[in-house]
């Protein structure tokens, strides 16, 4: 089936089952969808060495750009065919540093939906529900 003719939650499914690859961004930030239903995802998320800002920490941006995608795939879930979106505001809030080199959680899920409008909130943790960083998104939908 081509991509633009499935549901957001069909092709977010299908990036999580292997079918459909995932976006070329996420060689650049490790991110893998494994779990997706209705107004929900979740992402294993990975910094390693090229996330580090001169200090040696992971950068901040690693935290938003994850934050965003789990945020807008969150609100694409319950999209259908045809209908795309995009962020038009993301606040987040840094916890915690994000620890290199160790596996984390990030969930999204949509608080409310409308014709034109998609609000989401979004979190990283790690295994024990520990919070690193948190982010509400609006996204703007695109019919």
């Amino acid at each position: 089936m081509n991509p633009k003719e499935m549901t957001g939650l069909q092709l977010l499914q299908a990036i999580c089952n292997g079918r459909i690859a995932t976006p070329s961004m996420s060689k650049n930030i490790p991110i893998q969808p494994y779990e997706v239903s209705e107004g929900t995802i979740h992402f294993k998320v990975k910094a390693d060495n090229h996330h580090l800002n001169p200090l040696g920490g992971v950068h901040g941006s690693f935290a938003a750009t994850v934050l965003d995608s789990v945020t807008g795939c969150a609100v694409h879930s319950m999209l259908e065919a045809g209908v795309g979106y995009g962020t038009i505001d993301l606040n987040i809030k840094m916890c915690r540093p994000i620890p290199q080199d160790q596996e984390l959680i990030a969930i999204g899920k949509v608080m409310n939906i409308s014709k034109n409008l998609g609000i989401s909130e979004g979190k990283i943790v790690d295994e024990d529900g520990k919070l690193y960083a948190h982010a509400t998104a609006t996204c703007m939908i695109i019919r």
